[in-house]
């Protein structure tokens, strides 16, 4: 659900951000409004699930039990799920897969259960609960430290299980993506585990949203010609296509 916020709307969220936690007769007094006129405010807010209402006060979702990796699930998912939609249809019955962890990754394993009989290795505990015995699947999870944020593991065990496995696609998700610096990562554990699933694949493929296009994160991940296709739901600028396009990157971009 998209909002048209208004000023002041705005300014609610901005305040319960920077908090966590806010109450309803601190925002009207801040705002120099009544509380019902905040209590209408925040009406949309609780209803796209930008904030969950407690008792006299509003909080961000992960404040009241919602890991901040549950709410990535929800942003931009009409785009999520039509990326993975277009990654599903490269996967065959029998096939074997190497995803890592991430939210666009995640969805896309739910594009999978329509399909039977897979090999999956992962680092994630969601993909893995979510295809995990069902339709003939085989599964391998990698063992190493857990990430509490989003049930994934990591370090040198991670890497070393997954070095020791060879598959026909390896998919990751990604931070950011730019024309000059590549693809890139916030985080030194998931920018590792990822460059190693690319490296066990034949067809190498990072699914990612728009938003993440000519952006740069912390932690490069690998080099354009370390992919072979990137599945998006925007075209990339006139740079970053032709970067690209010199690497041999075959880019398919869908409608959500």
């Amino acid at each position: 659900m998209t909002l048209d916020l208004s000023k002041r709307q705005s300014g609610i969220l901005a305040r319960v951000r920077e908090t966590g936690t806010i109450s309803i007769a601190s925002l009207a007094e801040t705002l120099g409004v009544s509380l019902e006129t905040i209590r209408r405010d925040i009406k949309s807010l609780v209803e796209s699930r930008e904030v969950l209402k407690r008792h006299g006060s509003i909080a961000m979702p992960y404040e009241v039990g919602e890991a901040p990796f549950e709410r990535r699930l929800r942003e931009r998912v009409a785009a999520k799920r039509a990326i993975s939609r277009r990654a599903a249809r490269l996967i065959e019955d029998g096939d074997s897969l190497m995803l890592d962890t991430g939210t666009t990754t995640s969805i896309f394993a739910r594009e999978l259960l329509k399909k039977r009989n897979l090999t999956i290795v992962t680092n994630s505990s969601d993909i893995a609960r979510t295809l995990a015995t069902v339709n003939g699947n085989k599964v391998y999870m990698a063992g190493g430290e857990l990430n509490g944020s989003n049930g994934a593991a990591f370090g040198p065990s991670a890497i070393a299980f997954a070095a020791s496995f060879h598959v026909r696609h390896a998919v990751i998700s990604i931070g950011a993506l730019d024309a000059e610096f590549g693809p890139s990562d916030s985080y030194l554990a998931e920018a590792e585990f990822a460059r190693m699933v690319l490296s066990r694949g034949e067809n190498r493929i990072i699914i990612s949203d728009s938003s993440k296009f000519g952006h740069t994160a912390l932690i490069k991940v690998c080099d354009f010609k370390d992919i072979n296709r990137l599945i998006s739901d925007g075209i990339p600028d006139a740079k970053l296509s032709a970067a690209l396009q010199e690497a041999g990157v075959s880019v398919n971009v869908v409608a959500p």
